[in-house]
């Protein structure tokens, strides 16, 4: 019987792998970029059904479901899926997952689940992103999403930064009992997610649907309080909190040093799309207005934040938009579905070149950019080939405006005002990578303010860790 069941599930396995993917639907580019809607048009039930029937259910552990920061149960989900229990599997990515209906449409899936397909082989992966948004998104249409609440515990934790880590945290935190307060710098919770993702890859509501969950379970939330210098740790320690955990992230933007960096049309990354893309409403009063783009953009970067820059640039209606990266294709650092959108709405690429001075017109408003070509030479300590210089080979690039996103550093303000607290690397926090403790007892901490930059889904299972380890510290504390 058993040989019978292993050949008939052999067959099976083949008939599916020959399935050809339905590929993500967008919006025509003359209409996307003409606002900043999603671009991806949504799954109809039919399609989600068909797509997840392609999925040949690989013997465990999956290659996906290992490839998978948080280890979601996608084989699982993708059964439930093609059998139209579409509630169901949307259960099943919120046991592992506290926000599978951002990471279904921001995780770099062909670097993760989706590119350890077994589909691959066929250049055919299953849809695994497109396939959780869809589900998660069609339970909260339909029966609403609620975030459990356990017995009160008695126990005060503070949250700093309302991010995907300190999100993510008090979803965990909330199940076991505690009361959860947030303090956040800007005046709506949701970080990156919120400020930094554009609208067109991340739409605002599903960000603000999410916090509402976590608002209605019982999260207090106290805005435009920045932790260093509104109040301290030690303050909250003060106040009553048991425990607190940090995820701030790493928001400050890398300085270039070029010449000229402070010009009028020289934008930091950060500022820009904050500007560009969020609610005025939602932004810090100062903020409240929008970048003035030019005809002619360059963005200097190669990560998903050029790519995001790019075209936010596009959609102000910037005539040329051109990034400008030191290395080549091969070496950049961000996705590159987004990289292929971007160029797909007519973003430009210039390899191998390095701006080394920004240069103002008569009026003192930024006109050109003077770079330099580069050449690359041998690997630097990451495994990447160094950039080099080409002497005598500097060159001019017309612009009106500039946009850095050159990567980011951590806040060093939580190491500098909280006595007793390990700080790295400019002011990393320096946790455990299981529990999120931190060198001062009660203080945890996650995300990339730990790490340095990474993945929304790294930051969102570092929080997750971090609530568990928070809720163990407390229930050694009520032990003694």
């Amino acid at each position: 019987m058993q040989t019978v069941q292993s050949e008939f599930l052999a067959i099976d396995r083949k008939y599916r792998a020959k399935e050809p993917t339905l590929e993500e639907e967008l919006r025509p580019v003359g209409e996307r970029l003409c606002d900043f809607e999603d671009v991806v048009i949504p799954m109809t039930p039919e399609q989600a059904m068909y797509e997840a029937s392609r999925c040949v259910h690989c013997p465990d552990p999956a290659p996906c479901m290992l490839a998978c920061p948080t280890h979601n149960d996608i084989p699982s989900a993708m059964w439930l899926i093609e059998q139209g229990k579409f509630i169901e599997a949307a259960e099943l990515y919120r046991q592992t997952s506290s926000f599978p209906e951002i990471c279904g449409r921001v995780c770099p899936q062909e670097q993760l689940c989706q590119g350890s397909c077994s589909h691959l082989k066929s250049l055919a992966s299953v849809m695994t992103g497109p396939l959780e948004a869809f589900v998660t998104c069609y339970q909260r249409r339909t029966v609403g999403v609620e975030v459990a609440v356990g017995e009160p515990s008695g126990y005060k934790v503070a949250i700093v930064g309302a991010g995907p880590a300190g999100l993510a945290c008090a979803e965990q935190l909330l199940a076991k009992g505690h009361e959860v307060t947030i303090f956040e710098a800007k005046p709506e919770a949701g970080g990156l997610l919120l400020y930094g993702i554009p609208n067109f890859k991340l739409p605002k509501n599903v960000v603000l649907a999410r916090w509402d969950d976590l608002r209605r379970a019982g999260v207090k939330f106290v805005p435009n309080t920045y932790i260093g210098r509104t109040k301290t740790i030690d303050d909250l320690f003060s106040e009553g909190y048991n425990a607190i955990f940090v995820g701030i992230g790493t928001e400050i933007d890398a300085k270039s040093d070029i010449p000229g960096e402070d010009l009028p049309g020289v934008y930091n990354a950060t500022e820009f799309l904050m500007r560009a893309n969020v609610e005025l409403g939602l932004l810090p009063p100062e903020k409240r207005e929008r970048p003035i783009v030019g005809h002619k953009v360059v963005v200097i970067g190669g990560g998903d934040t050029a790519s995001d820059c790019l075209r936010t640039a596009l959609r102000m209606g910037a005539a040329e938009v051109t990034c400008l990266y030191r290395r080549t294709l091969k070496e950049m650092p961000g996705g590159r579905h987004d990289r292929d959108l971007a160029r797909e709405e007519g973003a430009r690429f210039q390899f191998l070149t390095q701006p080394v001075r920004f240069i103002p017109n008569d009026e003192g408003k930024l006109a050109k950019v003077e770079c330099i070509r580069m050449e690359l030479g041998e690997p630097d300590a990451k495994g990447r080939r160094k950039p080099v210089p080409v002497d005598g080979s500097n060159f001019f690039v017309e612009a009106d405006t500039a946009i850095l996103a050159l990567g980011y550093w951590p806040d060093p303000i939580i190491g500098e005002s909280t006595p007793g607290l390990e700080t790295r690397n400019y002011g990393l926090v320096v946790a455990n990578s299981e529990t999120g403790a931190t060198s001062r007892p009660g203080v945890f901490a996650g995300g990339d303010n730990v790490t340095g930059p990474d993945l929304v889904v790294t930051a969102m299972v570092a929080g997750r860790k971090a609530a568990a380890g928070i809720d163990a510290f407390l229930q050694e504390k009520a032990a003694k």
